[in-house]
This record gives structure tokens, C-alpha cells and sequence, in this order.
């Protein structure tokens, strides 16, 4: 095991909003899915409210396809009832969605990766400017050399893309885990067996709950980002092990943090 702490963190939603790019790679996903052409440009659209408000319920990437294509069909569950209420049973209602398609997760998937492919082949610079860094987080990762402390990115995200990403805002972390290596917990084992861990900082509060629940892991101290894609009431009564990270304290020395 090395001496120098890591720091890991989650991508979208706590480095950078991808919202934007989601909804124009997932809308043409769908398109590629159901075999036809849309005319219309969906970087000229604008994201329907729903889609913002699940968000803080989206696990993977394939859910963003799954729930584009629900607000796209005029007489889905989803466009009737409001996000609200299909937010108050979520997986239940993707899973039935699923079945109303007769789509998988892996299809969804790879429909949206390949999509990526497409863009960043087509216009790269186009790609990469449709997801927006979180003001002044790129700089503080920057800044964790001076308090010896490394870097790095566990994301739901594939790594390709991560990557593409990361390069563009200058970043480069010591490690690099997307949705293709397994779980966060898992791989949260994994590297806490070669490196000690300083924290791992999510937006996710279901992720840092199971986290902390997994063995081996309890004694990592977990950062909710309150910048992120949070659900309306995440931020309230947190478990012990879970802490709110606010931008200034994450803005300040490490040391500062607990």
C-alpha cells in the first residue's frame, strides 16, 4: 500500500453538470433506438423540467434514455402523472417502462455510448462544451497536490468518456474506474487495499449510504456534494459517516473538512 491519500470523486454532479449533454446524447439515443430520424437539432431544444427534476433519482446513463423516451411519448405514465409521482416509486416505474419498450439496460446503454462515439467523432469541441465544470471545483482538485493529497474519479459514467472530459479541463487523476469496472463500493475495496483513502465525495446519498454499510468501508469518511444532483430533502438528517460538503468548506484545506 502507498503512503500518499487519495481523494475519490464522483463525476457528474460533483465535478462537472452534464445535464445538457444527457438530454441531447439521450434524445438521440432514442432516436437510434426506435429507427428513426428526428429533423429537428436537439441542441436547439430545451430540457423539459422533468427531466431536471430526476435527475437526483438517475443511477446510471441508460435511465436518462429510458426516461427521454417516456417524456417523448405523449400518453407515457411518466408525461401523465409528473415527475413527482413517478419519482415516489422510481425503480418500480423504470423497471415497468422497461417492459412497456422491451428494452434492456445494456441496450439503452450502449445506444447512449455509441451516440458519444458519434458526437466527439463529429464535432468533439461541440461535445465537450455541452457539459459545464461546477465553478471553482476543477481548480480546487488542482490545488490537492500542495496538501499531498491525490486524486481520484469513480464514476457511473463510462471511462471513455470520463476521460475526454477530464483532459479537457485539465485534469488527470491517479485513477480511473467508469460504470464498466463494477460498483463504487466494490471498487471503493478495491483501491482502499492499495492506497489509503482521505474521503470519497458523492451527490449520491443512496451510494454513500451503501458505502458505508459495506465492510471495509465504514471507516471512509463520505462527503455529500450539496452542489449536485440532490434530491429535496438528501441534505437533511444525515447518518453519522455521512457529512454535508458545502462549496466553502470544500474550498478549504482538507485538514478543515471534519
Amino acid at each position: 500500500m502507498t503512503s500518499q491519500h487519495i481523494l475519490i470523486f464522483d463525476f457528474d454532479g460533483v465535478i462537472i453538470d452534464g445535464i445538457w449533454e444527457y438530454w441531447i446524447s439521450s434524445t438521440k439515443a432514442y432516436w437510434k433506438i426506435i429507427g428513426k430520424e428526428n429533423h429537428l437539432d436537439p441542441f436547439n431544444s430545451n430540457i423539459p423540467k422533468d427531466f431536471r427534476i430526476l435527475r437526483p433519482w438517475v443511477k446510471s446513463g441508460w435511465e436518462m434514455v429510458l426516461l427521454t423516451a417516456e417524456l417523448l411519448q405523449a400518453d407515457s405514465f411518466l408525461k401523465a402523472s409528473g415527475a413527482s409521482i413517478f419519482s415516489k416509486h422510481y425503480e418500480r416505474n423504470c423497471l415497468e417502462a422497461l417492459n412497456k419498450w422491451g428494452w434492456s439496460p445494456e441496450q439503452l446503454q450502449a445506444a447512449l455510448d455509441d451516440v458519444r462515439r458519434e458526437a466527439i467523432r463529429k464535432d468533439r469541441k461541440r461535445w465537450l462544451t455541452s457539459h459545464q465544470a461546477f465553478p471553482l471545483v476543477a481548480e480546487r482538485i488542482k490545488q490537492f497536490k500542495n496538501e499531498s493529497i491525490e486524486f481520484g474519479v469513480l464514476t457511473t459514467k463510462s471511462a471513455e468518456f470520463t476521460l475526454e472530459l477530464l483532459d479537457h479541463l485539465n485534469l488527470h487523476p491517479k485513477l480511473l474506474y467508469g460504470h464498466e469496472a463494477g460498483d463504487k463500493a466494490s471498487m471503493l475495496l478495491k483501491i482502499s487495499k492499495e492506497t489509503p483513502i482521505a474521503g470519497f465525495i458523492e451527490d449520491r446519498r443512496k451510494t454513500l449510504e451503501t458505502v458505508l454499510n459495506t465492510p471495509g468501508l465504514k471507516s471512509i469518511p463520505c462527503y455529500l456534494a450539496n452542489w449536485g444532483y440532490l434530491k429535496p430533502l438528501d441534505n437533511k438528517n444525515l447518518p453519522s459517516g455521512i457529512q454535508l460538503l458545502e462549496k466553502r468548506k470544500f474550498l478549504s484545506p482538507l485538514a478543515n473538512w471534519s
